[in-house]
């Protein structure tokens, strides 16, 4: 496996598909890079350095994982009012959205959520590194920017 000190944070929202961007893994310097869509994928308009394959891109997770998340972290919870309204928004229209929404109402359950999540999203960082062949380098991953 190829070490490289990378910016797990971001890596973790890239994955989440909090970004309106297209994200990619710069290769040499562990940077996430947020791509708009009439941007070019980075590495290909380099007038005299063309590099794509410096460049990994990072596809979200699918809205069946998101769900699937969701649906793990409700299995644990012990309020049954908020479950209630959590089964309900997961099996609703609009799951993702609904369930984000209906969990501001439970100040508690939305604390405890962000912590599964954040659990979660780590996991999922390191799988997807570890799939392209990737790890973090010295387990030292740089601190997000502006920190």
């Amino acid at each position: 496996m190829r070490p490289l000190t990378i910016d797990l944070q971001s890596l973790e929202n890239a994955l989440d598909g909090d970004e309106a961007a297209d994200c990619y893994l710069d290769l040499e310097t562990g940077a996430i890079l947020a791509v708009t869509p009439d941007a070019p994928t980075p590495g290909t308009a380099d007038k005299y350095d063309v590099q794509p394959e410096r460049y990994l891109h990072i596809a979200p997770l699918t809205n069946a994982r998101s769900l699937a998340m969701r649906e793990d972290f409700l299995f644990g919870q012990d309020d049954p009012h908020a479950h209630k309204v959590l089964s309900h928004a997961l099996a609703g229209r609009r799951p993702l959205r609904t369930f984000d929404y209906e969990l501001e109402k439970f100040p508690a359950v939305y604390e405890a959520w962000r912590a599964f999540q954040e659990e979660q999203l780590r996991e999922y960082a390191m799988e997807w590194l570890q799939e392209n062949g990737l790890e973090p380098a010295g387990g030292g991953l740089r601190p997000p920017a502006g920190r």
